[in-house]
């Protein structure tokens, strides 16, 4: 995505050819440099006239925050759908994550105009498919304009556009507006105090005294990330901090408010959103930080440039598996360096062992092995609906993607052999494989699958005592773990009732005054919480009268005493006591098969067995096998080649998600609620998985209908490819109990990690309220509870209410003062 400065106003003669071209109704294909102005050209056609409806996709729900900014900012009436988000989708512009606009274009609608930025992503291993497809299905009433300045061969795009019957033209151009430079940072001036040691501080230090600040650096982990600007930032001293407001501190949090003072910033997916975009990038952009540290796993989703680029490895790691920077990666990496209008040239720092400038070159772009399985299977589908041949629905699509050879897909020898096949998928020979489980005493007596905790009120509660279910409440072990005052049994209750009492006040030396004076812990509390209970005046513990106790101090009660309502107020031996009432407390209770409400029920562990079918010990890889036959083996198909009722589901969404989906529903075991709650695990990745309790069922049932086996970009032993065990767990405890989250901030997890589970989760949901309906009860239940969830969701889009930044944050520091030049 470039990032276009505000202060390009004529365009350039490349740009200028791309418009006329548009504005002929033709294809557009820019092969232009990163930072150059590619996206210009989309602004100045719609500015020209253009009536048409158009999508702009991208890569990132952030570069799509993004753009909606930028363009909502200059008064243009912009919409945006990225799956978890959709507003405004009528607008004229609507910016777009590409993926969301599959099911339209396999509808056969589309836009006026379809803007694809960075498509070399047909090439991406893993969403190449989406890219591709979307191209191949564009209908030739929408008129495409496709950017990127990675890709070696733009050419044969526009050559494989011509195969479609479009009419498209190629507009490139090699000029970079800021021109890169190599320097060897072993060549520049050595006036680095000898008190400033250390590999990274020397080398920044050197940097910016040069005048070349300032520096972005790409680390290949976030721990090395964090790790980086943290020593930069103890070792480098600083003439005028940063000074932040109140509101970039609390979104900060204090070990990125520390930095950002000393204008140094790290950045990578661990920051939330709001962190990313709201804080660390419009400072960047504003030219108030002095070296950013990004991971290289982020490059594509930077929409910042500064005056220097050092890349500090060729190689990164997602969960164990290591991957080499790909060389157009790095030149898109090495693109961000030099601002336009602010730079006259761009610095690539060069040190031994470290990736050079001339490693970054463009990608020949080739289609990945992979086809898009759920789009053939559903163009199968609705060509039995209108009563055509699906095999040549399949094969029609398959004849318009990016590749000059036929795709084959193994209809003819799959039909030919139909009659001496089984009409279903033969189960190889079985074996039992034994799942630990958790299961809780419910009501009856009886041992069920423990599930999720809900939040709800103890009133509700209850407890397992003397080997029966009493209210939760008629037994002190329920509020013994209130740390504040005394158990006590609450007067003028039907039964037995246990609450605190907690001592609020005492009556002064002085008995005719009448004040009061607060106890010390409740003084400490509201002092200590003023902020978060809203307190406008300033608390002093003298003075007090008890009617303002009762106006002040009762109604907070509640926050302060984790929940226990005033019962009634008595005197004891001066003080002025409160007796507290659990009732209305919230906790975190586990539902029966009853509905009965349980608060830590006893519990056991139970190895339950399941009939797991396997080829060669469970790791079989299914890569040289026909896509029909691999579809067959999964059930998606019947022995004629018809999409069944799973095949149909998985085409619905994407890669193997359906699968996950339809299976679990295929197991009438298995609670909707629960599978709705275990499906946060199919986008998760692999961050989660030390959290893993319950939800491993969805996985476990994954495994067994596909026999365990590899499907290569679509299943991994038997599990879709970026399925994460421990999500739902985290994301349970996340919405009910933050505090609980303790041990999870000492591992490798962020909090952006929880908002990408959680905006995923939100995503797919409302993927799966938007797909057709089927004559199928469970199908239909499942729809109505992803409704359900996402009708209760308060939860606001990342991308409202980002701090502003205040006017002293927009005028440019000077980086070359660093060390007091």
């Amino acid at each position: 995505m470039d990032n276009f400065e505000t202060s390009l106003k004529l365009p350039d003669l490349w740009q200028q050819d791309a418009i006329r071209h548009l504005r002929a109704g033709r294809d557009v294909v820019v092969d232009a440099p990163t930072g150059s102005g590619k996206t210009y050209i989309l602004e100045l056609f719609l500015e020209g006239g253009y009536r048409q409806d158009t999508i702009f996709t991208v890569p990132t729900r952030a570069l799509a925050n993004d753009k909606l900014l930028e363009w909502s900012s200059r008064n243009w009436e912009v919409g945006i759908t990225t799956g978890d988000l959709t507003e405004n989708i009528d607008a004229p512009l609507v910016v777009a994550t590409l993926e969301t606009q599959k099911r339209r274009f396999l509808d056969g609608a589309g836009p006026g105009l379809l803007v694809v930025d960075e498509f070399q992503m047909i090439g991406d291993p893993a969403r190449g498919v989406n890219y591709e497809l979307i191209i191949a299905m564009a209908p030739q009433t929408t008129q495409l304009l496709l950017l990127s300045g990675t890709v070696a061969n733009p050419g044969h795009v526009v050559d494989w556009l011509k195969k479609l019957g479009r009419d498209p033209v190629l507009v490139s151009t090699s000029n970079r507006p800021v021109p890169l430079e190599e320097v060897y940072v072993e060549a520049l001036p050595n006036r680095v105090p000898k008190h400033i040691k250390g590999y990274w501080p020397r080398l920044v230090a050197k940097t910016l005294m040069a005048d070349m600040g300032p520096v972005l650096i790409f680390a290949p982990r976030r721990k090395a990330s964090e790790s980086i600007a943290r020593e930069i930032s103890a070792a480098l001293p600083i003439d005028l901090p940063l000074e932040l407001t109140a509101e970039q501190k609390r979104l900060a949090g204090p070990i990125l408010s520390k930095l950002l003072r000393n204008r140094i910033s790290f950045h990578h997916s661990g920051l939330t959103y709001r962190q990313r975009a709201g804080l660390v990038e419009p400072l960047a952009k504003n030219g108030q930080l002095r070296v950013v540290v990004a991971t290289t796993g982020l490059a594509a989703g930077i929409n910042f440039s500064l005056r220097s680029v050092f890349v500090t490895d060729r190689e990164y790691r997602v969960g164990d598996r290591y991957f080499d920077i790909r060389p157009d990666e790095l030149l898109q990496m090495f693109g961000r360096a030099g601002r336009r209008g602010l730079d006259s040239k761009g610095f690539i720092l060069a040190d031994p062992g470290k990736p050079r400038l001339k490693e970054g070159r463009q990608l020949l772009l080739k289609r990945t092995n992979q086809i898009e399985w759920p789009a053939l299977l559903f163009v199968m589908h609705s060509a039995i609906e209108k009563k055509e041949k699906p095999d040549k629905a399949a094969a029609d699509l398959t004849s318009r993607l990016f590749s000059s050879l036929d795709i084959p897909l193994g209809f003819d020898a799959f039909l030919k052999d139909a009659k001496n096949r089984c009409p279903v998928a033969p189960e190889p020979e079985s074996r039992h494989v034994r799942q630990s489980v958790i299961e809780i005493l419910n009501t009856q007596g009886k041992w069920e699958r423990r599930k999720p905790t809900v939040r709800d009120s103890l009133g509700k509660a209850l407890i397992f005592y003397k080997r029966t279910w009493i209210p939760a409440l008629q037994h002190p072990s329920t509020v013994a773990g209130v740390r504040i005052g005394t158990i006590c049994k609450l007067r003028g209750k039907n039964t037995i009732q246990y609450g605190r009492e907690v001592s609020l006040s005492f009556i002064a030396d002085d008995l005719t005054s009448g004040e009061l004076i607060l106890t010390k812990w409740l003084y400490r509390a509201l002092r200590e919480r003023k902020n978060e209970l809203r307190i406008k005046n300033s608390i002093k513990r003298h003075n007090w009268t008890l009617k303002r106790l009762e106006q002040i101090i009762i109604p907070l009660l509640p926050t302060l005493t984790h929940g226990g309502s005033l019962d009634e107020l008595v005197e004891r031996n001066g003080f002025i006591n409160a007796r507290l009432d659990y009732s209305k407390a919230e906790a975190y209770l586990y539902v029966d098969s009853e509905g009965k409400f349980l608060l830590n029920p006893p519990e056991h562990k139970k190895n339950e067995e399941f009939d797991f079918s396997f080829r060669e010990a469970y790791t079989e890889s299914h890569s040289l096998e026909s896509p029909v036959s691999s579809w067959f083996q999964l059930g998606l198909i019947d022995n004629k080649a018809v999409p069944t009722r799973r095949g149909e589901i998985f085409s619905f969404f994407n890669r193997a998600e359906g699968f996950a989906i339809a299976t679990a529903l295929e197991d009438p075991n298995y609670d909707i609620p629960e599978i709705i709650q275990h499906i946060v695990n199919l986008r998760a990745g692999h961050r989660f998985t030390d959290f893993e309790s319950y939800s491993s069922r969805l996985g476990n049932t994954c495994r067994i209908a596909s026999n365990g086996a590899t499907y290569p970009g679509y299943l991994d032993k038997g599990k879709p490819i970026d399925y994460g065990d421990g999500a739902a767990e985290i994301l349970t405890m996340h919405d009910q109990d933050p505090s609980g989250l303790a041990q999870v901030w000492k591992t490798e997890m962020l909090s952006g990690d929880i908002e990408r589970v959680r905006l995923e989760w939100i995503s797919l949901l409302n993927q799966i309220t938007h797909s057709p309906n089927l004559k199928w009860d469970r199908w239909m239940q499942f729809k109505k509870e992803a409704q359900r969830i996402l009708s209760k969701s308060t939860a606001k889009p990342p991308i409202s209410n980002l701090p502003p930044l205040p006017l002293s944050q927009k005028q440019r520091y000077r980086c070359d003062h660093v060390l007091g030049r």
